[in-house]
This record gives C-alpha cells, sequence and structure tokens, in this order.
C-alpha cells in the first residue's frame, strides 16, 4: 500500500477494543501502555534493559534531586506517542491487526515498524547521554588498537561508523542475529530492518514517517518535555497534548506523499508547545548549575579516551557484533566506576582531569565566570555572518586573553572550561531558512518545519501565517554560552581586575 492510499483508509476502521492477554506497562505520565508481543521481546532483551541504567538528563539530578529518570521509560513513552499520533491522523490499523503477528499488509507493516523505531530510536544512547556521546564525537576513531574479529562473526571486523548515538544504534538494530539480539527479535517476527533503521534516522521512504520521528511536532518531544518536566518539577515543558493531539490532520504533499500538520485552530496550543520547549532548554538543559557538571564529564571522558582508559567505539561496536555482555555495562554506572577506579589507581597524570573527576565524583561544582560577554542571550540569526558567529568569536577572544593570563601568572593548577553552544536552540527555523533547505519543490514537503492545516483542506507553514508569533520570533537564536574555572583561577582573574 503506497503512502497515499494509507491516506484514504478511513479513521473508522480502527478498534480501540481491548484484546484478549494484552500486556501492558504502567507508565507514570500515560497510565497502562499496550505493548505487542514482539515489543516485549525487545523490551526485555539486554540491549534495551541497559537503558534503564542511563539517566535522561545526565548530571540534571545534581541539580533537580527528582530527575532520575532514564532512557528506559522514556523510549517506551515515545512508542505510546508515537501510537497516539498515528491513531490521531486516522493512520491505524484496528488492534486486532496491531497485536497479530500474521498481519503484515503494508498499512499494518508501517503502523507496526513506527512503534518498533519509537521504542528503538535511543537503543545506542551513550552513558549519561550527550555528554558522553560528544567526548565520543570529539575523540573520533581511535587506531592504536585494530578492531577485533572473531566470536560470533570470525573473520569479519566491524566497519568504521561516526561516533554517535545514532550509528550505534542502527548498528545494534542491524547486527546482533543472535539469541537476545535485535537483529535476532526482528527478524524472527518479519520486520524490515532498513526500513526501522531508515525511519529513526528519519530518512525513509514515507515522509510522513520521517516527520513523526524526527520533526518540530514529533514522538520524541511530544514525550520529553512533559517527563522531563514531571521528574525536574519544573513547569517549563508543560502544554497541552491533548488538544495538540484531538487537531493533527494528514494532507497531500504531493509525489504520492502524505504529510500532517496541525489545524488551525489549534494554532496557540502549537506555539505553546514551541515556546515550552524554548524555555526547557534554558531552564533544564542549559541551567547553569547543572550543566556545569555535563561539560565536566564531557572533557573527562574524552581524556580517558586520549589515554585509553575507557572503552574505545570501536570496541563497543566488537562487543555488540561478537554478543559480548560487556556492552550491556556500558551506563552512568560504567563511566562513575572508572572514574572511581582510574582516581584510586592515580592513573590519570594530567592535575586538571584529576581535579575534575574528584569534583564530579563528589558533586563540587566550578565556579561560573561572569562577564558580559559570557551572559545569556535571545540573538537573531542573520545567515552566515550572524551576531552569534561574532559573539562566539568575541567570546573565544576573551577566553584566550584569560588563558594567558594564568599561564603567565599562575602556579600551573589554573585552569578554565568553556561551554559554548555550537547547536542553534530556536523556537523554529524562519521562512529564509527553509527556502535554503528546499533546493526545488514544494516547501510542504520539507520534514521538519509544523505546518497548519486551514479550513479548506490546504497546508501552510507555521512562520508564514500573519496570526502566528512564530512568524516574529522564528529564527531567534537561545544561546547560553558558559565559562567555568577551579577556584585558583576564579581568584587570580579577580587579583587582576578581569572578572567582577
Amino acid at each position: 500500500m503506497s503512502p497515499k492510499t494509507q491516506h484514504k483508509m478511513p479513521s473508522s476502521a480502527v478498534s480501540h477494543r481491548p484484546v484478549r492477554h494484552q500486556r501492558v506497562i504502567y507508565d507514570v505520565l500515560y497510565g497502562f501502555i499496550p505493548i505487542t508481543e514482539w515489543e516485549e521481546k525487545i523490551i526485555n532483551s539486554p540491549f534495551f534493559q541497559r537503558l534503564r541504567w542511563i539517566r535522561q538528563l545526565g548530571f540534571s539530578n545534581y541539580i533537580f534531586p527528582g530527575a532520575e529518570h532514564n532512557r528506559f521509560a522514556h523510549v517506551i513513552g515515545v512508542m505510546h506517542s508515537m501510537d497516539q499520533m498515528i491513531r490521531a491522523l486516522g493512520l491505524a490499523v484496528p488492534d486486532h491487526e496491531l497485536f497479530d503477528r500474521h498481519s503484515m499488509h503494508p498499512s499494518a507493516v508501517l503502523h507496526k515498524s513506527l512503534r518498533i523505531a519509537a521504542l528503538l530510536h535511543d537503543l545506542g544512547t551513550f552513558p549519561f547521554s550527550h555528554a558522553i556521546e560528544y567526548a565520543y564525537i570529539r575523540h573520533g576513531n581511535d587506531t592504536r588498537r585494530p578492531q577485533k574479529a572473531g566470536g560470533k562473526h570470525p573473520g569479519k571486523a566491524p566497519k568504521d561508523l561516526p561516533n554517535n548515538h545514532e550509528h550505534l544504534g542502527s548498528f545494534i538494530i542491524k547486527n546482533t542475529p543472535y539469541e537476545g539480539g535485535i537483529t535476532r527479535i526482528l527478524e524472527d517476527f518479519g520486520f524490515d530492518i532498513q526500513l526501522i533503521s531508515d525511519i529513526i534516522k528519519g530518512d525513509s521512504a514515507h515522509l510522513i514517517a520521517n516527520q513523526l520521528m524526527h520533526s518540530d511536532l514529533d514522538a520524541d518531544r511530544m514525550d520529553y518535555l512533559l517527563r522531563d518536566s514531571h521528574y525536574t518539577g519544573i513547569k517549563y515543558g508543560q502544554f497541552d497534548r491533548e488538544y495538540i493531539l484531538s487537531n493533527l490532520a494528514t494532507y497531500d504533499a504531493g509525489e504520492g506523499q502524505i504529510a500532517f500538520g496541525v489545524r488551525e485552530n489549534a494554532i496557540h496550543a502549537l506555539e505553546d508547545f514551541l515556546i515550552a520547549r524554548f524555555s526547557w532548554y534554558s531552564q533544564v538543559i542549559k541551567n547553569p548549575g547543572s550543566a556545569k557538571f555535563d561539560i565536566m564529564s564531557s572533557h573527562v571522558a574524552q581524556a580517558l579516551l586520549e589515554e585509553d582508559l575507557m572503552y574505545q567505539f570501536h570496541d563497543l561496536l566488537s562487543m555488540i557484533y561478537e554478543g559480548d555482555e560487556r556492552f550491556y555495562w556500558w551506563t552512568d554506572m560504567y563511566f562513575m566506576t572508572r572514574l572511581q577506579e582510574v582516581r584510586f589507581e592515580k592513573r590519570v597524570k594530567n592535575a586538571r582531569i584529576s581535579e575534575l573527576i574528584g569534583m564530579l565524583l563528589y558533586r563540587r561544582p566550578p565556579k561560573t565566570l561572569q562577564h558580559p560577554l559570557f551572559a545569556h542571550r535571545i540573538l537573531k540569526s542573520e545567515g552566515d555572518d550572524s551576531e552569534k558567529q561574532r559573539l562566539i568569536s568575541q567570546i573565544n577572544k576573551k577566553i584566550s586573553e584569560f588563558e594567558h593570563v594564568l599561564k603567565k601568572h599562575g602556579s600551573g593548577k589554573e585552569w578554565l572550561l568553556a561551554d559554548i553552544p555550537e547547536k542553534d536552540v530556536v523556537f523554529t527555523r524562519a521562512m529564509g531558512h527553509i527556502r535554503k533547505r528546499r533546493q526545488a519543490g514544494s516547501l510542504y514537503r520539507e520534514r521538519d518545519p509544523v505546518k497548519v492545516i486551514n479550513k479548506a483542506g490546504q497546508p501552510q507553514l507555521l512562520v508564514e501565517r500573519d496570526n502566528a508569533l512564530m512568524k516574529h520570533l522564528s529564527g531567534f537564536i537561545n544561546f547560553v554560552p558558559s565559562v567555568y574555572a577551579n577556584e585558583q583561577a576564579l581568584n587570580l582573574l579577580r587579583s587582576r581586575g578581569l572578572i567582577p
């Protein structure tokens, strides 16, 4: 069945009657979540159970004591949000087909595959999530030790991959055809592994599937904003989820594709959602109290990788390929235990890294340097020569001046840590950016921007509507730079009159 054919499926075909012997998981946000036989097997696999031991928000629990929630609960919530969005769009199959392993016609396959993709999209998450991942990305592929071959696949070694969680998760999905492996489970139930991997990466043949997994209004964001708000106690991130769901609608995007948007009477609820994410970023992710521990852990992890004191990325690939259960232990606990071991055994000679390890283990935060250049700003993007790029250049110049003073007048024990945002955090992208990305064809086939469906059933970009606040807020950047220092560096810079 083509995407166009799926669009014509009547929503009345969907049955919400409970299926006998239905498997359920109880979630703190949504209550009972029904799961299929194959989803239960995936969830019970050791690759998936590893996510229980990775916190959703890294070191944020050092500031928000309730932020102990994990990736395990989050991805189950994303699967549930995905299912609710599919049902709201009239693309769901009846429950008796959804839960039937033998129902494999195209509409059922797409519904099932979208749920699985949502469930598996964070399978390759690193310990402490993005903080440690950035260290692996900066370090790159280490060539000091060759990749191992053998184990369950003798004579063959894993290929080099970019060191990020998307590629690691895709590798797990495609290269674990043994007992307890994700590949084996998916193959046993007849699923198209490549289709699921493509949906997770946002480049499947189905535009609407890519939107549901990767866009300004996707199943991932629909879950983590509410979940993080609940566990941190911060009210930023709350939005009218039910109203948005009830106003989702599909439209014909041309070239045999369908896409989805939000009906125009829900514009304000939609904009509340986008504003909530913008505020959530500065209040939770870049909270000045917790973000400093994330940047510290990233620098420590990179140092351990450079000294070959923790698993290299190709070690992880080999473990996955060979079914080595040490990969299942690669969690927050692995990282913290490794810090304890290298500290106790005095295996790190660099004084700065050694000090950072102790600060991470015992929650001793560094000092935040106060300077006008390091202030939180809302910036307007202006292309390549933007205000952000000019400001970053000024910040880096000022940091270099500080480092020169520390080197010239210090004892050698002083250090700085800079956290300069590389990724733009925006309400949503402006029209100029969207047009630049779409070189040819309809703007309404762009995956990421939110579309509004008018009363005639025609799509418009939210940012092109005159009655949309986002037309005026789009393109603004939430810029939160921070520079941290130890006590010695702080005192020296103050004594030289460089900071208050």
